[in-house]
């Protein structure tokens, strides 16, 4: 998509809601010095039902390793001396295969024969997946993937083991050094022949395009999933801040360098999908790809074509691998810290935090085998597009900012943001959290379910209608988790007598909340920053 239609409803989504939904959450989390599904009990034990959901999302998002593992086998691929997906002569291809090295003498014309596909999609489909014909047909393990996620989880692991005692110190590399390779990567793809086609491509302003509520559905998901928003994540990392900690700054600064970085990174894959355009003569849209086919089929295509092709492949895995890297281990680190929470007694005695993360590693990595198997990449694409869909995101961002701004009330956080940063937040933000974010939340959720169709796979894999129903099974477990458990307390409340029904709303202060945070860990913005930024 286009930057001129969609820098438009872009920036308007950041101003009415990432940027007062990023202070919301990561306030709360610093006052309340709770992860995602025990700081409701503090605040609105009646909407606990979404910390639920947010487990249940987080669960679904552990699958995203696999991308990690797709990362790390390319990178290893990149340094051969003859780059895999740029030849047809290797054992995979097939006689319909088209080499981007024309003097290969398997390469098929493609003037002459029609049905082609490029050395890079074989590659991508035949040797890294092995793709069997459909979810139905899981197949065997890719040992070599498998080996790959084996690894990641292993990093993982030693990267949590110790809470942010050591994830703190491994996001000083993970968060900084993707910066470093996202400066080559565009200085390298400034100076790429067809560069300007390329970047023209993304600035042209397609004003007739902000007619379209596609472009303003997809403006929205991007500022939640680049901000982290609705997802947990801000409330587990604001958790670890001193309660005095400037998180009314921390905020601005950490969004505009989120919209900052998807920003720069836009001229970087722009500037080679133009070299890419010119090298094959076609224009630009038609070279344009979303979801994995761009990071594993494009952007190693076009690298092939560049001089030096295994420096600039192997800079552009080892940022990919960094952020993955990044994201990954702070989901993971959001749901431990969560469960923690939940059982305190049972989990924070010494080495039980080690042994429980030890635990939760490695049932992921035995049941994620699932996902490096032949039928693998179907059950991804599944998890992916109903597992963590925005239009749980959107739901739990309506509930959430009802719940805290009406329940608890807005005025409340506002007083608690002043007394913990001296700043007191404009009315602005106590408008958009009592009325523009449900607004704009209620508005997306039902467009996105008018707007349903289902999930295809490379436009031409339709799943069987059991893979459907599991699919919305996964949609709506996180999203009945929120009115099931209100249900349920409402119930428990009214039966026992043990709880006036106003206290699950909005329950009296707790003096005792009031108070800095004794556990002598890191700062929130050691972790806070990278983690969000990817």
């Amino acid at each position: 998509m286009c930057l001129g239609a969609f820098l438009v409803p872009y920036v308007v989504f950041a101003l009415l809601f990432g940027v007062p939904l990023f202070l919301l959450e990561t306030s709360i989390g610093q006052y309340t010095q709770e992860g995602f599904a025990t700081y409701w009990r503090k605040l609105c034990p009646l909407a606990q039902g979404i910390g639920y959901g947010h487990i249940l999302l987080k669960m679904f998002e552990l699958s995203f390793i696999i991308i990690q593992s797709w990362a790390l086998f390319y990178l290893i691929y990149s340094f051969s001396s003859q780059l895999p997906w740029a030849s047809c002569e290797n054992s995979w291809n097939t006689a319909n295969c088209l080499s981007l090295d024309p003097l290969d003498s398997n390469s098929t014309n493609r003037t002459t024969v029609k049905n082609t596909t490029s050395a890079a999609v074989e590659f991508w489909e035949r040797r890294v997946l092995g793709m069997s014909g459909g979810i139905e047909e899981l197949g065997s393990v890719r040992w070599e993937l498998a080996l790959c996620l084996l690894v990641c989880w292993v990093f993982c692991y030693f990267s949590i083991w110790k809470s942010v005692r050591s994830s703190g110190k491994v996001a000083y590399v993970t968060a900084t050094f993707p910066y470093v390779m996202l400066l080559i990567l565009l200085i390298r793809g400034a100076t790429l022949p067809g560069a300007l086609d390329g970047i023209y491509y993304y600035l042209y302003p397609d004003i007739n395009r902000l007619a379209n509520f596609e472009v303003w559905i997809e403006a929205g998901a991007q500022i939640m999933f680049s901000n982290s928003l609705a997802s947990g994540t801000l409330i587990v990392l604001g958790s670890y801040n001193d309660y005095n900690n400037d998180c009314y700054k921390d905020c601005f600064w950490i969004c505009l360098l989120n919209s900052g970085t998807s920003f720069v990174a836009g001229f970087v894959i722009f500037s080679v999908l133009g070299f890419m355009a010119q090298a094959q003569g076609v224009t630009v849209d038609t070279v344009v790809q979303s979801g994995p086919g761009l990071a594993f089929i494009a952007y190693p295509q076009a690298t092939a074509l560049m001089p030096l092709p295994q420096f600039w492949t192997v800079c552009f895995f080892l940022m990919l691998l960094f952020l993955s890297v990044d994201t990954h281990f702070v989901t993971v680190e959001c749901l431990i810290t969560s469960i923690t929470d939940l059982f305190p007694k049972l989990f924070r005695k010494k080495g039980r935090n080690e042994i429980f993360v030890l635990l939760i590693c490695s049932i992921s990595f035995v049941i994620q085998l699932m996902l490096v198997a032949e039928g693998g990449i179907y059950i991804f694409h599944l998890l992916d597009f109903y597992g963590s869909t925005r239009a749980c995101l959107y739901f739990l961002a309506l509930c959430e900012c009802l719940a805290l701004s009406w329940g608890f009330g807005a005025d409340r956080i506002i007083n608690i943001i002043e007394d913990m940063t001296g700043h007191k937040p404009n009315v602005f933000f106590k408008l958009c959290w009592k009325y523009i974010i449900p607004l704009l939340s209620l508005i997306s959720f039902i467009l996105y379910l008018v707007d349903y169709k289902h999930l295809q796979f490379n436009d031409w894999y339709i799943y069987p209608d059991w893979a459907y129903a599991l699919g919305w099974i996964m949609m709506l477990s996180s999203v009945l988790m929120v009115p099931l458990w209100a249900a349920g307390k409402i119930i428990v409340s009214v039966k026992t007598s043990t709880e006036h029904l106003s206290a699950l709303c909005c329950p009296p202060e707790d003096p005792a909340l009031r108070r800095n945070n004794t556990l002598g860990e890191e700062m929130y913005v050691e972790l806070a920053t990278p983690a969000v930024a990817t």
